[in-house]
């Protein structure tokens, strides 16, 4: 898998509208990312259908429960054939070593399994008044990663604002997956920490997610180049 590339979140609430955005890709098979939406409501056959098709696959329901279920439940993905993975970090280190072990398969192959630490959507006021966290956003990102480090995990899901830090503090191969990436003059929605594909690429980030900048552009296979340029330099 290479070191570095750009994800994009297929927010698709059916299979026919998924497909037919994929179906614009016709010279690549862009690494793609499915999450609770498309998931939930095409099950696990959209995952198999988007692999047939050549695409790499993120699969992002961020599983967070106590951990001989999350152990299971990982168990059962790892048969999917995803790349990709994700767990909340809030689950603590008990939890990620038995996904951990759930998740790899008889031949010792599994996919990369990361953590997510806190989400791009959460500032440090929602921090520290509805969470209850008193202590800053970037303190608690890294203590987050350095747990999931500690527990085995590959990476971490990050926001782009702490990427580099993450790699300072869990070292150079420890991988960062970063949504909140928004070209100059796309509108920033629900994010609150947020990058350019530009200043990602000089910033510690492995993999960019990229979701409404290339879904919902009047040309997705123009803005998706567009990403991969910005962020690979080619």
């Amino acid at each position: 898998m290479s070191a570095k590339d750009v994800i994009i979140a297929l927010d698709f609430p059916t299979k026919i509208e998924t497909l037919a955005f994929l179906d614009r890709f016709t010279g690549e098979k862009p690494f793609v990312k499915i999450g609770m939406e498309l998931f939930y409501a095409e099950g696990p056959e959209i995952v198999r259908e988007i692999k047939a098709r050549g695409h790499r696959i993120f699969l992002d329901l961020k599983l967070h429960d106590i951990p001989n279920t999350v152990k299971r439940a990982m168990a059962v993905l790892s048969r999917l054939d995803v790349d990709m993975v994700n767990l909340h970090a809030a689950g603590a280190a008990e939890m990620m070593r038995a996904a951990l072990e759930g998740l790899t398969r008889p031949d010792g192959t599994r996919p990369l399994l990361i953590a997510v630490t806190q989400l791009t959507s959460t500032d440090d006021t929602a921090l520290k008044n509805e969470l209850l966290i008193n202590v800053p956003m970037a303190e608690t990102v890294m203590a987050y990663a350095k747990n999931a480090a500690g527990s085995g995990l590959d990476g971490v899901v990050c926001s782009p604002l702490e990427a580099a830090k993450v790699k300072e503090v869990c070292g150079a191969d420890f991988v960062t997956v970063t949504p909140g990436i928004r070209f100059a003059d796309s509108e920033v929605g629900d994010q609150k920490r947020i990058m350019t594909p530009e200043k990602a690429a000089g910033a510690g980030c492995d993999y960019i997610v990229v979701g409404r900048p290339i879904t919902q552009a009047a040309d997705p296979v123009a803005a998706y180049a567009r990403a991969v340029r910005d962020f690979l330099g080619k």
